[in-house]
């Protein structure tokens, strides 16, 4: 490969636009590895590591988490198979996006109902939220 395509964490990290502690975690993980070493045995990456890094920050964005990240990579990497397995992660990932947003509609109606049920203000003795909180009953 040629030296002037390779960069040292520092500068892949710039290029990334991310910490050089994101890339050493990722290199732990074996997202990214470095193309080869320096003469003076520094870790250089090549343009393949900064694709890895944008492949990874795009996936981040849809809400991938970094194994699922890594399984996608791995089938990336394959090149060949069919795209099944690609669409299960995928859906998965969305399954679980819809259940949160579900889980998040949930208590966003049970905090609008303590907001209604408070008069913002009088005593602190009785208000509606705090009592709801100190409550043994578990919220519904």
């Amino acid at each position: 490969m040629d030296a002037r395509n390779d960069f040292t964490i520092g500068q892949l990290a710039q290029r990334a636009e991310l910490a050089t502690e994101t890339l050493r975690h990722y290199e732990r993980l074996g997202l990214i590895e470095p193309s080869r070493r320096s003469p003076s045995n520094y870790r250089l990456y090549g343009a393949q590591a900064l694709q890895r890094l944008r492949f990874i920050r795009r996936a981040q964005t849809l809400g991938f988490s970094l194994p699922e990240i890594r399984q996608l990579l791995d089938l990336h990497r394959q090149g060949e198979g069919d795209m099944a397995q690609v669409r299960a992660v995928a859906e998965q990932r969305l399954r679980q996006i819809e259940q949160r947003m579900a889980d998040l509609q949930r208590l966003r109606g049970g905090l609008e109902q303590l907001v209604q049920a408070c008069p913002g203000h009088g005593a602190l003795g009785e208000c509606p939220i705090l009592a709801a909180l100190c409550s043994e009953e578990e919220p519904s």
